[in-house]
């Protein structure tokens, strides 16, 4: 791995997503609480304290940033499918991570958030039809942003946090 930052490779924004990757893509959305769940439960307080690379989020960090990230992208979704290209906030992922609930707080409260979270989007995006996901928000740094690529975007974000995870439990041998 050359970038402990991108275990999985840096994120490449389509231009659009077929159907069939799609669904692809919401499968992975969908899957994500469970493997998430799979590589952390049994982790012990000081693990989850541990940095996932050199000056990076610990375990625990990385388990509250994905939940309030997605929490941000469900509603950008909702937000793009009920008015016309919204504007979105977007936030200080490193100061939400240095937020107190983020350093220290246990992480079953994120990974039952992140549960639930899943739970409703995924119901959603299968309801959608091929015209919603042309539909945008206007994100203040990136521009018109449809939902099919904040689709793939958010599948690789959960992908690339577990790998986090995982490289490092195997680097430590847990």
């Amino acid at each position: 791995m050359d970038d402990p930052r991108y275990p999985i490779g840096r994120f490449q924004m389509p231009d659009a997503v077929a159907a069939a990757e799609r669904e692809r893509l919401i499968t992975d959305v969908e899957t994500l609480p469970a493997a998430l769940a799979k590589v952390v439960t049994r982790l012990s307080g000081p693990q989850l304290d541990t940095p996932y690379r050199t000056e990076g989020w610990t375990l625990r960090q990385v388990v509250h940033h994905i939940a309030d990230s997605h929490m941000n992208a469900y509603v950008r979704y909702r937000l793009a499918l009920t008015e016309e290209e919204p504007v979105i906030k977007p936030y200080d992922e490193a100061a939400w991570a240095r937020l107190s609930d983020a350093q220290d707080g246990p992480i079953d409260v994120s990974m039952a958030l992140l549960s639930a979270l899943h739970t409703r989007w995924v119901a959603l995006m299968r309801t959608l039809k091929p015209s919603q996901w042309e539909r945008t928000f206007r994100h203040p740094e990136r521009g018109r942003v449809r939902l099919d690529q904040t689709l793939a975007m958010y599948a690789w974000h959960g992908r690339h946090h577990l790998a986090h995870i995982q490289g490092t439990r195997a680097r430590s041998g847990w």
